[in-house]
């Protein structure tokens, strides 16, 4: 058996463009779906994708951890570089599903089977449209429980919001206190028993996010998501100390070193390894080990198309420690149109039962892929009233 080609499909959908990569073998009908998307970064993981088709186009794509070393390896630099690292990824993800496929089982039952019965979902302020989760002005509190409420109307039990802005290296309390008006404002929406995560988008330095973690910790979030750069180990390590609230960060790193210092300094309590960007399904296992030695509970970040969903659900059937699945269900009317799913979501709870099809129990329609092609994302830009840049 043998790899013929890899192909890269790109789907626009606003802010981001879906790259899938298709997997050929030469069996009739073999194949597998991974996806490699990174926003603003589209054409450059195609590029690095056809770069590694080179290495791989021939080989048996049973042998994945083989082949998954020939691409981190090979080649010289090393694959831990977030556009290689996506290729890397997107390649992997999809050799998964071709090794279900082969077992004619789901992807999680290859790896000892389901730990759990269903997982748990959360969405975004706003179910992923670009507008309601980024651009809500925290001077708007009251906007804020309106989207909450809105969130358990749709079902939702958790949802994450983003009500911190961007904030210079030091600043006031002016916006310590918007970020919990608008966190006050969501718990009084929606009461003590559904879950609130505020991701800070690593906008703050360490000293305000600090700040924030203080003010926010007594509305009882769920989780405190990158209140600083992920290169700061030791803020996250003062934060994660100093507040009640569990930080988790882990979107943004790539290597298994980095997360292990993360993890050794306890620098987290939840762990948040992108599947589509750390390697694939084969390096985020590895760093799920990693994280089970610790007591560090998994929740990756996947806000972007449907296949990274399709992983995240199978990876968090075989992992004892993973603990929610974040979803995106409003962001393009059409995501429903690419995707046929074989997990099932209960509307009330949004629980999402198993798959019962073989790999990641996906099929694909390539012909509502052609009908949204590349178009260049939604620049996001931050600026200080000073005129200096910040972070988004």
């Amino acid at each position: 058996m043998k790899i013929t080609a890899i192909e890269t499909h790109v789907c626009h959908a606003r802010m981001r463009n879906w790259i899938f990569v298709k997997v050929v073998t030469d069996q009739p009908g073999l194949f597998g779906w991974g996806e490699a998307t990174l926003e603003w970064h589209t054409r450059a993981v195609a590029g690095a994708i056809e770069d590694l088709a080179e290495l791989v186009i021939g080989e048996d794509p049973r042998r994945i951890e083989h082949l998954w070393q020939m691409m981190y390896r090979q080649h010289f630099w090393h694959g831990h570089g977030i556009v290689r690292s996506t290729a890397i990824s997107g390649i992997d993800i999809a050799l998964w599903d071709i090794a279900g496929k082969i077992a004619d089982m789901p992807c999680s039952q290859l790896w000892g089977g389901p730990v759990r019965d269903w997982i748990r979902t959360y969405c975004h302020l706003g179910g992923g449209h670009l507008e309601d989760f980024y651009e809500t002005s925290v001077e708007d509190a009251r906007r804020f429980g309106d989207l909450a409420s809105k969130a358990v109307e749709d079902g939702f039990t958790a949802f994450k919001s983003m009500a911190v802005p961007p904030t210079m290296p030091v600043e006031g309390l002016r916006p310590v206190q918007l970020a919990e008006a608008c966190v006050a404002a969501m718990r009084d929406a929606v009461g003590d028993e559904i879950d609130i995560m505020v991701d800070c988008h690593a906008r703050p330095s360490p000293a305000m996010g600090l700040q924030f973690g203080q003010a926010l910790d007594p509305y009882g979030l769920y989780f405190f998501e990158e209140p600083c750069w992920p290169e700061h180990l030791d803020g996250l390590v003062m934060i994660n100390s100093s507040i009640k609230t569990p930080v988790a960060t882990g979107e943004r790193m790539i290597a298994l070193t980095d997360f292990r210092d993360l993890f050794a300094q306890r620098g987290c309590e939840i762990c948040q390894l992108d599947i589509t960007h750390c390697g694939g399904l084969t390096a985020a296992r590895r760093i799920a080990a990693l994280a089970d030695a610790y007591g560090i509970a998994l929740a990756p970040h996947n806000p972007q198309g449907p296949v990274s969903t399709a992983a995240s659900l199978e990876f968090g059937f075989s992992q004892p420690g993973y603990v929610i699945c974040e979803t995106v269900h409003e962001d393009v009317p059409y995501r429903n149109d690419i995707v046929s799913e074989g997990f099932h979501v209960e509307p009330k709870g949004r629980l999402v039962r198993p798959n019962t099809r073989p790999g990641l129990g996906i099929e694909i329609d390539e012909a509502e892929i052609r009908k949204h092609p590349f178009q260049q994302e939604m620049p996001q830009r931050v600026f200080y009233p000073d005129g200096s840049v910040g972070d988004w």
